[in-house]
């Protein structure tokens, strides 16, 4: 008799007062703000083709499908617990007609995914490398934070073998490696068009995260956003613009 895993317990959670259904592990890797915040920085046209690289329970692609019924969306997910995850988070929210998971590698994406297949790639990799840092007791988690299953490099790699031809890709990283990401997104012809610092608050000396959109074989031209706010201020609540994110209408245009 073939050995059965126990489903883990899991957490349902809403985004967009309840609109949006994320199931997600109760123990293991849960999504975090940085996954909403890449989400809204994208700008898909209609009819998009987007891939989600590293999808993790699906969030970036449910949240994208949310806000435009016309895209469709695939996630790539290495973990079958979070690929399963995933493609019921797709069924809860009745999205099986334009998302789709695929269990596959970024270290080996040529065997996943056909090349220049997709407008627009999205990706919230591991932010710790291998050697660095306490390693999450939790394998699942574990494996989603740090470069355990693929370094930067390769995640990279896979978003530029995958989208097309002046398709653009963006990327969510901390700040503190901002440098390795641009140099590995222009190694792989990813020229950096659109960048978005992040910060905690508004007194904060240096920022937390970047937010990055780069264009394969694409031109000089570069834009630095106004800084994004999570908190108001230290140890206060959310910034209006933070909660906007979790409160967005699917009319609204994207930011």
């Amino acid at each position: 008799m073939p050995h059965v895993v126990p489903r883990p317990a899991i957490t349902r959670d809403t985004l967009f007062a309840g609109s949006l259904v994320c199931n997600q592990p109760t123990q293991g890797y849960r999504f975090s703000i940085d996954a909403v915040l890449v989400a809204q920085f994208v700008q898909p046209k209609a009819h998009h083709n987007v891939l989600d690289l590293g999808c993790g329970s699906g969030i970036v692609g449910l949240i994208l499908a949310y806000r435009s019924a016309e895209l469709t969306v695939h996630g790539l997910e290495i973990q079958p617990e979070l690929a399963c995850l995933a493609r019921e988070n797709i069924c809860a929210n009745g999205w099986s007609g334009r998302m789709q998971i695929i269990e596959g590698d970024a270290c080996a994406i040529e065997g996943s995914i056909q090349a220049e297949t997709y407008d627009l790639v999205v990706c919230n990799p591991p932010y710790g490398t291998a050697n660095g840092g306490r390693i999450n007791p939790n394998p699942q988690a574990a494996n989603a934070r740090h470069e355990l299953c693929g370094s930067l490099e390769d995640f990279v790699h896979a978003a530029a073998f995958t989208v097309r031809n002046r398709g653009t890709v963006v990327f969510v990283y901390p700040a503190r490696r901002g440098a390795a990401l641009l140099h590995i997104l222009s190694c792989n012809r990813l020229t950096p068009k659109r960048m978005q610092p992040v910060y905690s608050y508004p007194e904060a000396q240096t920022a937390r995260l970047l937010l990055i959109e780069a264009v394969k074989n694409g031109g000089e031209q570069f834009e630095i956003m106004a800084p994004f706010y999570v908190y108001h201020h230290k140890n206060g609540p959310y910034s209006q613009a933070m909660q906007a994110l979790y409160l967005e209408n699917p009319s609204c245009s994207p930011r």
